[in-house]
């Protein structure tokens, strides 16, 4: 029987500063994707709060169709694709399907199942299709997931997930990374 791998998108499938020059052009900032050391934008900008999520609510089509793919991803995610179904599972919005529908037909991705949750709380969607693996980059939903389904946990490694995790959470820094590390795991 074939593994099932949940996998993230945003930050994992595609590239963890994608929101940086949206964020610098926007709000007039100059940050670099280094100073993103927490997960929230908010903190970065500087307008009222109901501001900023006026505009990500308008922006996030733009910017989740111009995403570009994490590097070593699209060769990673082929290879997996004869071993494994592959569940995307994002806390996107489920209004964003589409959009997110056509960018995976654009980028050339397989997949099994594109799950748009509308939350961080990934651990429902891990278990309703029995993930075996599950690859993330955000530091505490990696751990929960961890924790909860009782699954290893590639947490690629961003400055903005630094905090301690547990022994089931592998920090990796690459897809090529990835790629080794689950070869290893389907062969032990």
């Amino acid at each position: 029987m074939k593994k099932r791998f949940g996998i993230d998108i945003d930050g994992t499938v595609t590239r963890p500063d994608t929101f940086v020059p949206y964020l610098n052009k926007a709000f007039q900032l100059n940050l670099t994707y280094e100073d993103i050391n927490q997960y929230e934008f908010y903190p970065f900008v500087n307008v009222p709060k109901e501001d900023f999520r006026k505009w990500f609510i308008e922006n996030e089509p733009i910017i989740y169709a111009e995403s570009q793919m994490a590097e070593g991803a699209k060769d990673i995610l082929h290879q997996w694709a004869d071993i494994a179904d592959l569940y995307f599972i994002s806390a996107r919005d489920y209004k964003l399907f589409e959009v997110t529908q056509k960018w995976f037909t654009a980028n050339e991705l397989n997949y099994h199942q594109i799950e748009l949750i509308g939350s961080h709380d990934k651990i429902a969607a891990a278990k309703k299709y029995s993930v075996d693996l599950f690859l993330e980059d955000k530091h505490d939903n990696a751990v929960a997931i961890c924790e909860e389904c009782q699954i290893p946990v590639l947490l690629f490694n961003t400055p903005y997930n630094q905090d301690p995790v547990p022994e089931g959470v592998i920090r990796i820094n690459s897809w090529t990374e990835a790629g080794l590390w689950v070869k290893k795991w389907l062969n032990t």
